[in-house]
């Protein structure tokens, strides 16, 4: 594996921190091993750093990108993180049901329904309700 950026890494560090929170960050890292270390690393170093770090697009966009094309991905586990993300970058819950029902024209409507669940889901972690 080619070395570290490390600029980029402490960049990512910080945006990924910041986006998805410490707590959640460093519990990634705490959990990474020796075969997922590198994974946790790549991540930090070019999708947080050299590409969320860009200045061409803000945050809230970004987070808005990544709802849709995670939602169409069907990976929930990712999804209810960046919806979370998303919360924190400014992104409401109407922009995320907009952008769902976006979702459904043009992926289909399964993958908006398990969007939507997904991110009712993580609408009720953040308020600290259990449904």
């Amino acid at each position: 594996m080619p070395a570290m950026d490390q600029d980029s890494y402490d960049k990512g560090r910080r945006i990924r921190s910041a986006v998805l929170g410490e707590a959640y960050v460093r519990r990634a890292e705490e959990s990474a091993d020796e075969f997922s270390k590198p994974l946790q690393d790549l991540l930090t170093e070019y999708c947080w750093g050299a590409v969320w770090g860009r200045e061409g697009l803000p945050l809230k966009t970004r987070s808005m990108l990544n709802i849709a094309m995670i939602a169409i991905l069907n990976r929930p586990n990712e999804l209810r993180t960046h919806v979370r993300g998303a919360l924190t970058n400014g992104v409401s819950r109407d922009e995320i049901r907009e952008i769902l029902l976006q979702v459904a024209v043009y992926a289909g409507a399964p993958a908006a329904v398990d969007g939507f669940r997904v991110a009712r889901e993580a609408f009720a972690e953040v308020d600290g309700s259990t449904t």
